[in-house]
């Protein structure tokens, strides 16, 4: 299968009205500057010279409502990156919106310009999450964004944010079975983070908000994971990408920003896997194992930073990892 690159093209807060009580998308995306229309063209050839070749590239719109823009400004981006796709140096374009910003006559636009994916911030199906993040739209305008995304055959990404105010690991269960429900191809699982000079940190300085911590985040995360992997969404990405902002001391106040949370995650459902399989087998007279599994999962079976072996080494097992190319995902063998 080849591998997906995205060239981004970050408009931060570019159209949206709304304040969401977590948002302050320069700082979170580390982008300061709104490139124009006329700098699509620089960015995406810097990118191509550097993308190794045989994989599907897309130009994707992100940190903003794109199609809450004007709509000649609107045009203007998407000409600028379709002159890629016609060329065949991209296959396509993605972008993110909010979901109160999603008509026929939009989607009639996308159309237009060769837009292949629509992600939209949806964060949480919730009504009183919703609410409390300042979200400004509603479950059903979720609902009828994404079913009309469905009908216009675009592939529907929508994101959430789990620990937001008024969140519980219960409510982020029924978000991810949520966007299930509404037939999302892809999804990505972001954390609650309190970001300076937003509403969320004012709330948390007065004692009303209390973010997740890392661990909260880690196992609410790995369950997110199982449904959508048990019902074929694509999670694109956990966690926030890291930004020079986003350290202590600068722009993070507190919550459960980590670089490496999708390795933490990971390393967590094996550390489940390989537990429930050595139960089946305790009864082993040795405690000296090797471990198999697929040569794209051993750095996840092993552990962030070794955590799953050393974990193993602790309990007296002397263990072995041992990649197979032949293995499937969670495919594993203890000998």
């Amino acid at each position: 299968m080849k591998k997906h690159s995205n060239i981004p093209i970050f408009v931060p807060e570019l159209a949206c009205p709304h304040q969401c009580v977590f948002c302050d998308q320069e700082k979170i995306s580390g982008t300061h500057l709104i490139p124009q229309p006329t700098d699509v063209s620089t960015i995406v050839e810097r990118y191509l010279e550097t993308m190794p070749e045989n994989r599907i590239i897309n130009i994707a719109f992100f940190g903003g409502s794109f199609t809450g823009l004007p709509v000649d400004l609107q045009e203007q981006y998407l000409k600028e990156a379709f002159r890629f796709v016609k060329s065949g140096r991209v296959s396509g374009i993605r972008l993110s919106t909010r979901p109160d910003y999603i008509n026929k006559e939009v989607l009639h636009l996308l159309k237009k310009y060769c837009v292949t994916t629509i992600e939209l911030g949806v964060q949480s199906t919730n009504s009183e999450v919703l609410n409390k993040s300042g979200r400004g739209h509603t479950f059903e305008d979720i609902r009828n964004a994404s079913t009309l995304i469905c009908n216009y055959d675009f592939e529907l990404g929508l994101q959430m944010m789990i620990g937001l105010p008024g969140d519980s690991y219960k409510k982020s269960i029924q978000t991810a079975n949520d966007i299930v429900s509404l037939g999302a191809d892809s999804t990505r699982i972001y954390p609650a983070i309190v970001v300076k000079g937003t509403a969320l940190e004012r709330l948390y300085h007065e004692g009303k908000y209390t973010p997740l911590t890392l661990e909260q985040a880690v196992e609410w995360t790995k369950d997110l994971v199982h449904i959508f992997e048990k019902n074929d969404v694509s999670i694109i990405r956990i966690g926030l990408h890291p930004s020079e902002e986003l350290v202590i001391g600068k722009s993070l106040i507190a919550g459960p920003f980590h670089a490496s949370l999708k390795e933490i995650v990971m390393s967590k459902i094996w550390e489940e896997i390989i537990d429930t399989e050595l139960q089946c087998i305790n009864s082993r007279a040795s405690n000296k194992i090797k471990i198999t599994v697929s040569n794209r999962q051993i750095h996840y079976a092993v552990g962030y930073r070794q955590t799953n072996k050393e974990q193993l080494k602790s309990r007296g097992y002397n263990v072995r990892f041992e990649p197979n190319p032949s293995f499937t995902k969670y495919q594993l063998n203890i000998g």
